[in-house]
Parts: structure tokens; C-alpha cells; sequence
């Protein structure tokens, strides 16, 4: 926002003339190899940065798109990381961590600061890696997260205990396989929206999370939106906006008031 302002003041003022502003501007658009053209400008009409999608990327590519984004915005997250791209990444940027349980390689700046609150919640042990891609997700663009894992409706007694945080947040993610039942026991505790996510964890009617998808697409509760199969990173996003919306109200209401 810094740079197209000084642009904007520099037309202005008759010191940048029409075409050489398009010219800066289109220099937001940052070729990094074959194939590759980053969307450096995102953050400017969506108020968050391109994420790096790892997976199907070779460890150099992811190496060089993220060295390009550190230097742009001064944080990157990427997703769906492997050890060998961890390994290429740190290597060229060793101020960039690697998640193992969420498969993100990210750099945050100290300076950071997390704002409102979003619940994610896990069925099972085995659904913590979507889990913690949601939860890591929301934490880098800046919302702050409360974790409760293990907490599927087999024993539903620990969703109860895990519900008196519920109140707090602006968006809550349940993430569940099996069945898929969690989002919708969720959302008839929960006074906000409930993001479901299903898994691919399960047996063979499972079919690969389409029976968790189907049940959560379906869910008698009001309330609940689904994303994709083992889509974490859809799911932080999306909270992270319904937080950050929630807190730009509250925002404009003080100010009003």
C-alpha cells in the first residue's frame, strides 16, 4: 500500500507521468522461471498475500518463489512442504521454519501480531496434520488460535469440554474423518460459523473422505460450510477472513461510537 501510494502521489504532483506508472505497477506482477508469474499484488485487493502450493513443485522452484515473496511482503508461508523441499529452502533461507505435523514452511516477523480468535478442533489424532495446516494457516495471516484435538463425537464428552472456548471465537474449524459428524455437534453448541473439513481418514466406506464430505454437506445444523477433502489451508483462510471481518466491525463500530 506504501509503494502504490507514492505512486498515486507522484501522478499527482506531475513528477510520474501515466505510462511509467503502468510500468511500475505491472513490475508487481514477478516472473521467477518458466511457467511461474507471482501475484505480488494479491495483498492489495484481498488484504492477504499469495501462498506458495509446494506440492508438484520442485525444491528449487519452491525455493526461488519463496525467496521472491520474502523479499515483497517479509513473511511466505508455503504449503504441502516435504522434507526434501524443507531441506533445498532452508538451505538458500535458513530464517524460514519447517512444520513437519502441518507440512508448512513459513517466515513470520517478529513484529507479528495475531488478533481475534478461531477454535480448531480435530475428531482424531489421526486428522491432526489438515488440522494443523488450518490452525498454521490462520496464525500466519494473523489470527490467533485455540486448539482442541481428539475430540470427536465417539466421545463426546471432550467436545463438551472443549466447547467452553467456543465463545471466544469469531469462526471455529472441525475437522473430522469417518463419519464427519464433529461439524455439525459443533454447530449446535456454537453461537459463530463452523467450518467443516473433512479428511480422507477411514476405513474403506470411507471412500477416501467422501463420506465425511457428504455428511457434512449435509449436516442438519445451521451454520456449517464445508471445504474440500483434507483442504486445511482453505479452511484457515476462510476463517482467518470471517475473523478478520468480525474485528474491522467491532473496529468501525468504536469508532462510530
Amino acid at each position: 500500500m506504501k509503494r502504490l501510494d507514492q505512486i498515486i502521489t507522484a501522478i499527482q504532483r506531475g513528477k510520474l507521468d501515466p505510462e511509467t506508472a503502468r510500468e511500475r505497477l505491472l513490475q508487481t506482477i514477478s516472473s521467477v522461471g518458466q511457467g511461474t508469474h507471482l501475484d505480488l499484488a494479491r495483498t492489495l485487493r484481498t488484504g492477504n498475500p499469495e501462498v506458495v502450493f509446494c506440492e508438484g513443485k520442485t525444491p528449487e522452484q519452491t525455493a526461488s518463489i519463496m525467496r521472491r515473496m520474502l523479499e515483497v511482503h517479509g513473511s511466505v508461508l508455503g504449503t504441502r512442504a516435504s522434507l526434501d523441499h524443507a531441506h533445498t529452502v532452508q538451505k538458500q533461507l535458513p530464517e524460514i521454519k519447517y512444520d513437519s505435523a502441518s507440512r508448512l514452511l513459513y517466515f513470520i516477523p517478529p513484529e507479528h501480531q495475531k488478533q481475534g480468535c478461531i477454535v480448531v478442533l480435530s475428531a482424531g489424532t489421526s486428522d491432526l496434520q489438515v488440522a494443523e495446516e488450518a490452525a498454521g494457516t490462520a496464525e500466519f495471516l494473523g489470527s490467533r488460535v485455540i486448539r482442541h484435538y481428539d475430540c470427536g463425537v465417539a466421545g463426546v464428552h471432550r467436545l463438551m469440554s472443549a466447547a467452553k472456548d467456543f465463545s471466544k471465537a469469531n469462526a471455529i474449524i472441525a475437522v473430522a474423518g469417518m463419519d464427519g459428524a464433529l461439524p455439525t455437534v459443533a454447530a449446535g453448541l456454537s453461537p459463530v460459523p463452523v467450518i467443516g473439513v473433512p479428511t480422507s481418514v477411514g476405513y474403506g466406506t470411507g471412500l477416501g473422505g467422501c463420506a465425511a464430505l457428504m455428511t457434512m454437506l449435509n449436516s442438519c445444523a445451521p451454520g456449517v460450510s464445508v471445504v474440500n477433502i483434507d483442504n486445511g489451508f482453505g479452511a484457515g483462510y476462510q476463517a482467518h477472513c470471517i475473523n478478520r471481518g468480525c474485528i474491522l466491525a467491532a473496529q468501525k463500530t468504536e469508532n462510530q461510537g
